[in-house]
């Protein structure tokens, strides 16, 4: 059997090595303003630089956001982004930094290498109280909490040749299965439903990079996978290879009554049961439902990025919405209301996130505010 592979503070580490040492600006005067990108990938992940300086001279500001891989959701939000600001803002510039995954860019965080990230309610919670990865390993400091940007819903998917049907299939274990890229947030939530379903131990774990598992596919390295969809429009990029490689070959899961169960019982989860969308084939053989765990991702700040920088962040996601989407086509249908969906209310919110907030009435007195 395959090691778990568990996400640790040197799993982060030992990555971001592998991808080279890239600079970063964290929050700093001037800047060239972020680059606009296709929005066609997307991710969770962690590596980066020393975060810039936190003065505000009032001139230009520029943002690092830690987009996770290639491929990923968060990439191609966070490149969205960076195009609207690009557009739309007389004094923001954002760019998109690779990284690990959401869980991993929360050890990035921790250790001075980005200043702003996508991360999940999941690893945020567990990080906050010390749980899952963070029970050995936990940070000393977390960000302040920014907004709601996407739901990644996520699913199984079966190769035809595997002979893998259902869920239950998967109890009698032998199979070798992939529960998404280590260090991913939508890894963490997965490997702890399937842990709790009792499908972890009696398979093979396949651990490899979003930007593999195509060939994985390919190749019928692999008989049953978790991937997922953003927003109900659309698979995530790395997802989408996965589709077009797989030669036809892909099937939904039956799910049964015993892994919706799980799926409703842990709290960083929402179960969804929604039609099939994103496909190039016909992935209907053995249920027409795509039964999902979804996990909500949001945008996060260092307190050193000036309010009005990530005050401008939200004005761009409510005002440009049609050019967040032409650049990803799985953009958030953003409204005041929407954006605080993610508050958990014992991490500090963004001044500047907060003062959005408080401006659309929307701002609750139980949550707190970050220094500015």
């Amino acid at each position: 059997m395959v090691d778990s592979d568990r996400t640790t503070r040197r799993d982060v580490v030992k990555g971001a090595a592998a991808m080279g040492a890239v600079g970063l600006a964290g929050c700093s005067g001037g800047g060239d303003g972020g680059d606009g990108g296709d929005g066609s990938d997307g991710g969770d992940g962690g590596d980066g630089g020393d975060g810039g300086d936190g003065g505000d001279g009032g001139g230009d500001v520029t943002v690092t956001i830690g987009g996770t891989s290639t491929g990923s959701s968060t990439q191609a939000a966070g490149q969205a982004l960076a195009r609207a600001a690009s557009q739309h803002s007389d004094f923001l510039n954002i760019s998109v930094q690779e990284t690990q995954g959401w869980t991993a860019n929360l050890y990035a965080y921790d250790g001075g290498d980005i200043p702003a990230m996508g991360v999940d309610n999941n690893s945020l919670a567990k990080a906050l109280s010390e749980e899952g990865p963070f029970a050995d390993d936990p940070v000393d400091t977390l960000p302040n909490q920014g907004f709601l940007f996407t739901s990644l819903q996520i699913h199984w998917v079966g190769l035809e040749e595997s002979g893998v049907e259902s869920v239950a299939d998967l109890r009698e274990g032998g199979y070798t299965i992939y529960p998404i890229q280590p260090g991913f947030g939508t890894r963490l939530l997965t490997e702890e439903i399937l842990n709790e379903a009792g499908l972890w131990e009696p398979n093979d774990i396949l651990n490899v990079d979003t930007g593999d598992i195509p060939g994985a596919v390919e190749e019928g390295r692999v008989d049953a996978l978790c991937l997922y969809g953003a927003n109900g429009v659309n698979l995530s990029g790395w997802c989408q290879e996965v589709d077009v490689r797989s030669g036809g070959g892909l099937n939904l899961l039956e799910v049964d009554d015993e892994f919706r169960s799980v799926i409703e019982d842990h709290p960083g989860a929402i179960l969804e049961e929604v039609e099939p969308y994103g496909y190039e084939q016909e992935v209907t053989a053995y249920t027409d439902t795509m039964t999902t765990w979804s996990l909500a991702g949001q945008w996060a700040f260092s307190p050193d990025i000036p309010a009005r920088a990530t005050e401008e962040i939200c004005r761009l996601a409510i005002e440009h919405e049609d050019t967040l989407r032409e650049s990803d086509p799985t953009t958030l249908e953003y409204s005041p209301e929407a954006m605080t969906q993610t508050v958990i209310p014992e991490i500090d919110i963004h001044a500047g996130v907060a003062n959005f907030f408080e401006e659309n009435d929307v701002w609750e007195d139980s949550w707190s505010r970050g220094d500015e």
